[in-house]
């Protein structure tokens, strides 16, 4: 009776053990921030593995429905309305289906409600755009997404497999939620405050003569700061006002050897020479 017990405690463990073992695609999650908006993409990667990829012979073949990665439908969310091709994306989830081509791509946008990329077949996509692809030079075992030339108010989508390449321009409203909150925050701000707001108008190049106040609101403190001075030069100098951006870089180069910041005394004698010209 002993035996036969000590024989079941044995099996119940070994059919109750879980194998582990590594996935062929792994998941990834990626965040990125342009702008203020943050974009977060679920997907899984699958491998190259000595197969054909894409088209006739390929594992995805030319002009079908993809889930544009592995296992699940690819997720992507964004935290504020975004421009897509010059169609409004409103904030929120999208599942993400392409239908890969031999010289372009279509890609399809469905309101995310399942993993099961199935589910949206039968569905009509709230977008869909065309876009050609870029071949690589070398081919690229894993399957990619990721954000690419990113600036204040715009990026890339990129998907990138085998030797193909696909980017999908994606506009930002950045200089509204911006100014919004610059206009905000102005009515009670400190110098940093003023710093901040005018270091997004000279960096977007937007306004500089509003950059130039809110700056100057900053270095006319009773201690401003070398970097603030600095920024202040480089607006000047964009207004082309360079007899008062020489002499702003000479206060700054003088902050900047007070606080023994090498990098800064080196840009700010770099451009009194410059503008001294």
């Amino acid at each position: 009776m002993f035996k036969i017990f000590f024989i079941s405690i044995i099996t119940v463990s070994t059919v109750s053990a879980q194998l582990t073992v590594p996935a062929l695609s792994p998941k990834s999650k990626t965040t990125q921030t342009v702008g203020l908006t943050e974009i977060e993409i679920e997907y899984s990667r699958p491998s190259k593995r000595n197969r054909t990829i894409f088209g006739e012979n390929g594992i995805i073949p030319y002009n079908e429905l993809w889930r544009t990665g592995a296992n699940a439908a690819t997720k992507i969310t964004f935290t504020a309305d975004v421009t897509i091709f010059e169609t409004s994306i409103k904030k929120g989830s999208y599942a993400i289906l392409t239908k890969p081509g031999k010289n372009s791509w279509k890609i399809y946008f469905y309101t995310y409600t399942s993993g099961n990329w199935n589910t949206y077949l039968d569905q009509a996509p709230i977008a869909s755009f065309t876009t050609k692809h870029i071949k690589l030079n070398e081919a690229l075992e894993t399957f990619l997404i990721y954000m690419d030339q990113i600036t204040l108010d715009s990026a890339q989508l990129v998907f990138a497999w085998d030797q193909v390449k696909i980017a999908v321009p994606i506009k930002f409203d950045t200089h509204k939620k911006t100014m919004a909150s610059i206009e905000k925050t102005i009515t009670g701000p400190t110098d940093f405050d003023y710093f901040q707001a005018a270091l997004y108008l000279h960096e977007a190049q937007r306004d500089l003569d509003k950059a130039l106040i809110y700056i100057q609101k900053a270095t006319r403190g009773k201690n401003p700061l070398f970097f603030q001075v600095y920024r202040e030069a480089l607006i000047l100098a964009d207004l082309d006002r360079k007899t008062e951006a020489i002499t702003a870089a000479k206060k700054s180069l003088e902050l900047s050897k007070k606080a023994k910041n090498k990098d800064f005394i080196r840009l700010n004698e770099k451009n009194i020479k410059k503008w001294s010209r």
